[in-house]
Order: structure tokens, then C-alpha cells, then sequence
């Protein structure tokens, strides 16, 4: 069955305390049961993923085409369920794609998982074949919460992680787990001889980064250096430039605070840690983000906006942008979409296109589908 499909245009005025005047066009295409992710295929379809564990595959005018059959069974609740989807760079060869989800374990445990699988379309429709699981959080734990699971490859090839910390604090320190980390494999979901702790082996072997909370968005830049989003405790949600066998901090250090009250001390407390380069908030007030997913925009139909990041905030409501100066990164622009972000992405043609999340936690309301364009276009 195909999903209702707007086509109506919206022209929404984008206020911010920063004074500036509207950016772009809002096109609601299409609307979803609680979205998390979406990604293009070199032809210009995309797959869009639902939290409760069904995937679609639609057309640049919102249609749906088909939903996706073969996708695994998900533990859904929480912030956990089907996650993030990624395509392999030589999709046109392989048709190869990449899944995240939160997948149950035993004793009321549960852990994020990422498969490879071949998607098979047709004009019958679609499936996700030839599965494979290539990497699983270790260890699995109780709660539903911070799976994180973004991922992202890098322009030679590899895969990259983001891997909550599950909410139990302790773990991104832990080298005999991989929660509160960002994870480096090759494609075929072996660990890189050249990663910054693999001659530790085990779980070590896999890492890239540690010290991470919530990492929930990662996007390369230009340059080939790696970024990532991530939610903070009470007030420091933080903007990361992720280097290799680097440790971010997280819980020893923080630029906010516990949600209890409690203090962490800061970044610039402890300085064999690396601070981020931007962030938000102060731990007692909530000027925060909620951050939900990033790109970095590498298009020219925004021409003014090349190589800048794109932040979708929850809490926030927003969409940030973030402009880069060589190593550092300030947000210099925020634009109220009055509904929580879930996820940004980049077309083909330079457009942003968004998820929203359903508007608020206690609200089941669909999501809508988003396409922004400069007024001009």
C-alpha cells in the first residue's frame, strides 16, 4: 500500500534570534511512522527507515514505491528499533547497503547491531538479501536508550560507527567495550591493521575514538576529516573533529552536567582530553540542541552554504548551521521548523531534505517528509 503524499508547497518564515530573514522553501512530501533515516541511491530514490522496523524505498517526488521486504526484526521501544542506512560506495556494482538497529539480547538486554545485506529491486518491488551481521555493541545491556548507531564511509572505504554509550556512563572509557565509541571497519566488517588500538585486539581492535556519550551523527568534510554530533548530560550537546585514538572525555569530563544535578568537571579541567569545538549549552540553563543527525553540505544549490554543517535538533525544533574554519567550527545561523528534526540528508541536486520526529514524546503523530529549496530554485 503507498503512503498518502503531499504536494503542496510551504514558504515558512525561519525566525531567529540572530535577525536572519528567510532562507528557503519547505516542501512536505510525504509523512511516516516515527522516521529515523534516510538515504539516496545513485539513481535518486531513497530509503527512508521507521523506529518500529520497516523501510521504504521512494521517489524524489515523495512517492512511495514499495516497502522494502527482509528487514530484520528489530527490538523497538525506547530510543531503540531500526536505525540508520547506508549505501556502499560502489553500490552500482555490489547493491550493497547497511543497517542499523537495535537487535535483543538475553535477560532483558539488548545492543545495536549493523548488517550488509544486497538490496534486490525490481519492478515487483524490493528486498534486502544475502544478510549479514558485521559488527554488535559489546556488551549488551538493559535499557532502552543512547544506541546512537550513525554511520558514515569515508572517501577510501571504510565504514565508521557511532556507538552510544547505552547510558551507563562508564563503558566510553572501557576499552573491553565498544559503547561510547566511534568504530572503524572495513566494508566487509573486518577491523582495519592500521586502527589506533588494534594490536589490543578484542573489542579494542575496532575503535577509532572513545570518550563519546550520544553520538548521534557523523559526516566527513572536504578535506576527508571526520565530525561527529553528539548529545551531552544536562546542557553540552557537543560538535566533535574525531581524530584517531583520541578520547573525547565523556563521563569524566563534560560541559554539562549530570541530569541529576551532579557536576562534571570540564573539558578544559582535564586537557589530555580533546574538547569539542563547538557547543551548546552550560548545564543549569537549556539553550541545547538536542542534536539528531549532521551533514556536511557539499552542493552548489545552496551555493552560499558549501561545505557548511547541517545539525537537526529534537528539543530545539531546529535545523543549525555550522560554519568551518580549518580545525574549529562555530554555529552562525538557526532555523525554527517549529517540529523535532530527526534527520538531515543531501540530495542529489543540492536540496536539504529532512525527517521530522512525531512533534512531541506523549504525541504518535506521523512525521513528515521535507525538501528545502533556495526561493530562487
Amino acid at each position: 500500500m503507498k503512503k498518502i503524499t503531499l504536494t503542496f508547497i510551504l514558504l515558512i518564515t525561519m525566525g531567529h534570534s540572530y535577525g536572519h530573514e528567510d532562507k528557503f522553501l519547505v516542501e512536505e512530501l510525504a509523512s511516516f511512522d516515527q522516521p529515523w533515516s534516510m538515504a539516496f541511491l545513485p539513481d535518486g530514490n531513497f530509503l527512508v527507515t521507521e523506529k518500529p522496523g520497516k523501510m521504504f524505498l521512494m521517489n524524489q517526488a515523495g512517492e512511495t514505491l514499495y516497502e522494502i521486504t527482509g528487514v530484520p526484526e528489530v527490538a523497538y521501544g525506547g530510543q531503540g528499533g531500526l536505525g540508520d542506512v547506508a549505501i556502499h560506495p560502489d553500490f552500482n556494482e555490489n547493491k550493497t547497503v547497511y543497517v542499523s538497529f537495535a537487535e535483543e539480547g538475553e535477560n532483558d538486554t539488548r545492543g545495536a547491531v549493523v548488517i550488509k545485506a544486497t538490496l534486490n529491486l525490481s519492478e515487483e518491488g524490493g528486498a534486502l538479501t544475502n544478510l549479514e551481521y558485521i559488527w554488535r555493541q559489546v556488551p549488551k545491556v538493559t535499557g532502552r536508550g543512547h544506541y546512537a548507531h550513525r554511520m558514515a564511509f569515508s572517501e577510501d572505504g571504510y565504514l565508521f560507527i557511532s556507538s552510544g554509550d547505552r547510558q551507563k556512563f562508564d563503558p566510553a572509557q572501557d576499552m573491553t567495550s565498544s559503547m561510547g565509541k566511534i568504530i572503524r571497519l572495513n566494508d566487509d566488517g573486518s577491523i582495519p591493521a592500521d586502527n589506533p588500538f588494534y594490536n589490543d585486539g578484542g573489542v579494542a581492535a575496532e575503535v577509532w575514538s572513545l570518550g563519546h556519550r550520544n553520538p548521534l551523527g557523523i559526516d566527513f568534510d572536504a578535506d576527508g576529516k571526520l565530525w561527529n554530533i553528539e548529545m551531552g548530560p544536562r546542557g553540552g550537546d557537543e560538535l566533535n573533529l574525531v581524530l584517531k585514538g583520541e578520547d573525547y572525555g565523556y563521563p569524566t569530563v563534560s560541559n554539562g552536567i549530570h541530569y541529576n544535578g551532579s557536576n562534571i568537571p570540564n573539558h578544559d579541567t582535564r586537557p589530555e582530553f580533546e574538547e569539542p569545538k563547538e557547543w551548546w549549552g552550560d548545564g543549569y540553563s537549556i539553550p541545547v540542541i538536542s542534536p539528531s543527525s549532521f551533514v556536511i553540505y557539499q552542493g552548489d544549490l545552496f551555493d552560499d552554504w558549501q561545505g557548511n554543517g547541517f545539525i537537526s535538533g529534537l528539543s530545539s525544533e531546529s535545523l543549525i548551521r555550522v560554519q568551518f574554519d580549518g580545525d574549529s567550527a562555530k554555529e552562525i545561523e538557526r532555523f525554527d521548523m517549529g517540529r523535532r528534526i530527526r534527520s538531515v540528508e543531501e540530495g542529489p541536486d543540492g536540496a536539504l531534505w529532512l525527517l521530522e520526529d512525531y512533534p512531541r514524546r506523549q504525541d504518535t503523530s506521523k512525521g513528515r517528509l521535507l525538501r528545502l529549496t533556495p526561493h530562487s530554485h
